[in-house]
C-alpha cells in the first residue's frame, strides 16, 4: 500500500474538472486501495482522487455506518431531496470546520472497481460525504459552501494560491 500526500487548497488541480475513468483494470484497483488508505491515514472519512494530484472520477467513502470502505468511480449524483445543515471539515482544508447546507438524501449512480453499474440512495453522513467529495471532482471546495467561510479566504482567489 501507498500513502499519498494530500493537496491542500489552492492548489490547482482542486479546481479542475477531474477527467472520466475507462480503465478497469489491476491499476485501479490498487488506486483505489491506497486512496482508501491514505484517507484512513489521514483520519477522514472520504477522499477524491483530486486530494491526491490526480484527476480521475474516484471516490473513497466510510461513513461509519458498519459498511466499511465504499469505492464510487464515476460517480454522478441526482434527486436531491430535503435540506441538512451540518459541519464539514475537509483533508484539503486542515484545521477548519464550518457549517454546509447540503441534499439531505441523495442519489448516486457509479461504476465499481470493475466496471459494473449501481445505484444507491443515501442520507446521513453518506449522503454529505457523497456530495463534499463529488464537489472535488467538478472542481469545488467545501469552502465555497460554507455559511462563514474562514477569515481571508477568497473562492476565486484559491486557486491561484500555491
Amino acid at each position: 500500500m501507498a500513502i499519498y500526500d494530500i493537496v491542500k487548497v489552492g492548489a490547482p488541480i482542486l479546481r479542475e474538472k477531474a477527467v472520466p475513468v475507462t480503465r478497469f483494470d489491476k491499476k485501479l484497483a490498487r488506486l483505489l486501495k491506497d486512496m482508501a488508505e491514505t484517507m484512513y491515514a489521514a483520519n477522514g472519512c472520504g477522499l477524491a482522487a483530486p486530494q491526491i494530484g490526480l484527476s480521475k472520477r474516484l471516490v473513497v467513502i466510510d461513513a461509519g455506518d458498519g459498511a466499511g470502505i465504499r469505492e464510487f468511480v464515476n460517480p454522478v449524483l441526482t434527486d436531491p431531496e430535503g435540506e441538512a445543515v451540518d459541519s464539514e471539515g475537509c483533508l484539503s482544508v486542515p484545521d477548519y470546520e464550518g457549517e454546509v447546507k447540503r441534499a439531505a438524501r441523495i442519489t448516486v449512480h457509479f461504476q465499481d472497481r470493475k466496471g459494473d453499474h449501481y445505484r444507491l440512495t443515501a442520507d446521513g453522513l453518506l449522503a454529505r460525504a457523497l456530495q463534499h467529495e463529488c464537489d472535488h471532482l467538478d472542481g469545488h471546495v467545501y469552502l465555497e459552501k460554507v455559511t462563514e467561510p474562514p477569515e481571508g479566504f477568497d473562492a476565486g482567489q484559491a486557486e491561484e494560491q500555491e
